[in-house]
């Protein structure tokens, strides 16, 4: 496992639509180990492919407390969202910043796993944010284009609280 670099924003590459994942190997398997790797590391709870450069259809995302529950997503498709929630947005492309974004509060999904098996999941709260957020980058869009109002300082929101 390797410590990836995060792409910032205003790299092209965080601007293109992900490729689908068609067959398992050992290159996608360490990517996935890689990203894991890098969101831990960046204090992350999401992490795209395209944010370490690869425009591969593949999302890690740990909201636990702990965080050692990895989801990974591969080949993501939104089945199904309800609700709404308003609220402090950042990304690890765009460090240093928050936003107010409103997603959806429940999202459900269909993705592959490691093994490319199909399955659904279902989340609220935080884990539907970073699914939307998430998946969003694989289609090439940054939070910053959902933002209501102004980016922030993310010092000054903590300090805020």
């Amino acid at each position: 496992m390797a410590i990836r670099q995060i792409r910032k924003w205003g790299d092209s590459i965080l601007t293109k639509q992900a490729k689908e994942i068609t067959e398992m190997n050992g290159r996608i398997s360490a990517l996935i180990d890689d990203m894991l790797e890098t969101m831990y590391e960046a204090d992350g709870v999401g992490l795209a492919a395209p944010q370490v450069g690869v425009l591969k259809r593949v999302v890690v995302i740990d909201v636990s407390e702990e965080a050692d529950q990895p989801i990974v997503l591969i080949n993501p498709v939104i089945l199904e969202t309800s609700g709404e929630q308003t609220g402090g947005e950042g990304c690890l492309s765009v460090p240093g910043k928050v936003g107010t974004v409103t997603r959806p509060n429940y999202v459900k999904v269909r993705a592959k796993n490691r093994e490319l098996q199909e399955f659904e999941l279902e989340g609220t709260e935080l884990l539907a944010r970073a699914i939307c957020h998430e998946l969003d980058h694989l289609e090439g869009i940054l939070y910053v284009e959902k933002v209501e109002g102004e980016l922030h300082d993310a010092r000054m929101e903590m300090e805020e609280e």
